[in-house]
């Protein structure tokens, strides 16, 4: 039991990601040309499900694999064993306000810099129905770093390790760095669906801006994930999110 209790502190942190996209559902709905074949109610119970089993899958990959090439999750591990919560928090503290701050204005300035050659249409859409805030302080911040740190990027170390290297030797550095780059390729992809139905044009640029652009922020949680912890790599997320929403309405 003592083991299962961090699985389910993070299965139900992530869950509380996947419950609140439940707003935009009805406003992604709009943008289909048809009306919906069943109630809006039932499209969003759906969601839920289908994400919830993801991130299930996602928490028990992380199980299985992170202790395996030495990434953890301190301050989830601290709690559950009833050990020092601050002790394990205090080194993540300084280095996910750094990585968010820095996230969030390499994020900002990419996005002045290609604005002017994506899509009309995806700047508008994108301006209206931006997701509200505790949205992507909460499904950004906790559960796609669950699903991309936790699940993916363990798997992808282990997967590599076991590829390049013998299974009795030190892992190398190389397989993490790799394992960074394809997961964060990974999560830059999987907003591709998003921005596929915020724009009917799909251009070079907008494909760059969505992979890069998210991926590049990949990289730095997932560095923060390998040195400090999956905490880390959460609350760069959220300070990321929270830059750009005061940069925005500073603007």
């Amino acid at each position: 039991m003592k083991e299962l209790k961090p699985l389910i502190l993070l299965f139900l942190l992530g869950l509380l990601g996947v419950l609140s996209i439940l707003p935009i559902i009805p406003q992604l709905l709009t943008l289909q040309p048809e009306k919906p074949p069943m109630p809006v109610a039932a499209i969003q119970a759906i969601a839920v499900v289908q994400s919830s089993v993801l991130l299930f899958l996602m928490v028990l990959l992380g199980a299985v694999f992170a202790r395996k090439v030495g990434l953890t999750s301190p301050v989830i591990f601290a709690i559950a064993r009833s050990t020092n919560v601050y002790k394990e928090l205090k080194p993540q503290i300084v280095p996910a306000m750094f990585g968010g701050v820095a996230g969030g204005l390499l994020l900002i300035i990419f996005y002045n810099a290609v604005s002017g050659y994506l899509p009309p249409e995806f700047i508008v859409a994108g301006e209206t129905l931006t997701p509200p805030w505790y949205t992507k302080i909460l499904y950004g911040g906790i559960t796609e770093e669950i699903l991309i740190r936790w699940g993916l990027m363990s798997f992808f170390v282990w997967a590599i390790y076991r590829i390049t290297q013998r299974n009795d030797t030190h892992i190398k550095t190389h397989n993490y760095v790799l394992a960074i780059i394809i997961s964060s390729l990974i999560f830059g992809a999987g907003h591709l669906p998003i921005a596929f139905a915020l724009s009917p044009q799909v251009t070079g640029y907008l494909l760059l801006y969505i992979i890069v652009g998210n991926a590049a922020f990949g990289f730095i949680a997932g560095y923060l994930y390998w040195k400090r912890g999956l905490e880390c790599a959460i609350g760069a997320h959220m300070v990321a999110h929270i830059t750009m929403i005061a940069a925005n309405s500073l603007a």
